[in-house]
C-alpha cells in the first residue's frame, strides 16, 4: 500500500459484493475459515463449557467440610463464567451460519474435558484443575487453528482461554490453601530434582 492507495481500494466493489452474498450474513469474501469447520470446533468447545458448567454446579451443591462455604462460592462463580463462555460461543456459531448443539445426548463425548465428580472438596478442585488445564491445551489450538482466517472465533477463544488460564490459577491457589502440607512436599520434590 502507497500513501496514495487508500486502504480500501475500491469501496464500489465492497458495496457490490456486500449486496451479491446477502444471504451469508456476517460471513464476506474476506472470511478465509470453512465456516463448516469453525462451527465443528466452536460445538466441541461449547460442549466443554456445558460440562464445566454441570460439573461445577454440581460441585457447588456438593462442597462439604470446613472450608466448603468459600469453596463453594468459587464454584458458583466459575459455573457462571463458564455459562457465559457458552453462551458466547453459542452466539459465535449462529454468526458463522451454523446451529449449536445442546442436544444432552452425547455432550459428554463432544466435550474435551471429562465430566469427574470427585468424593472430597480437594478432590472435587482438583477435577475442576484439570479441566481447565484441558480447556487452556485445546483452546489454545482452536486459537492456532483460527489465526488469520477467522479472527472473530480466535479472539472469542482468546478472550475466553484467558478466564480459563485464570480459574486454573484459581482452582492451584485453593489447593495450595487446603494442603500446604502436601504443596510443600511437592516442592520439595520439584526442586531435588
Amino acid at each position: 500500500m502507497t500513501k496514495t492507495q487508500p486502504f480500501l481500494s475500491d469501496v464500489k466493489e465492497l458495496r457490490r459484493r456486500a449486496r451479491e452474498n446477502i444471504d451469508r450474513g456476517a460471513i464476506t469474501d474476506s472470511y478465509r475459515g470453512d465456516p463448516n469447520v469453525a462451527c465443528d470446533i466452536l460445538n466441541a468447545a461449547l460442549a466443554t463449557e456445558i460440562v464445566c458448567v454441570l460439573r461445577y454446579k454440581r460441585h457447588y451443591f456438593m462442597a462439604r467440610g470446613l472450608n466448603k462455604d468459600a469453596v463453594a462460592q468459587e464454584f458458583l462463580e466459575h459455573a457462571a463464567d463458564e455459562q457465559e463462555h457458552a453462551d458466547r460461543i453459542a452466539e459465535r456459531i449462529t454468526q458463522l451460519g451454523g446451529a449449536p448443539d445442546l442436544n444432552p445426548e452425547g455432550l459428554a463425548m463432544r466435550s474435551h474435558s471429562e465430566y469427574v465428580e470427585g468424593d472430597t472438596l480437594v478432590d472435587m478442585i482438583r477435577e475442576d484443575l484439570v479441566a481447565e488445564r484441558v480447556a487452556v491445551e485445546s483452546y489454545t489450538e482452536i486459537i492456532r487453528y483460527f489465526s488469520d482466517n477467522d479472527p472473530t472465533s480466535r479472539r472469542l477463544m482468546e478472550s475466553i482461554l484467558e478466564k480459563e488460564e485464570e480459574h486454573a490459577n484459581d482452582m492451584q491457589d485453593l489447593i495450595d490453601r487446603l494442603e500446604p502440607d502436601l504443596t510443600a512436599q511437592s516442592d520439595g520434590l520439584h526442586k531435588r530434582r
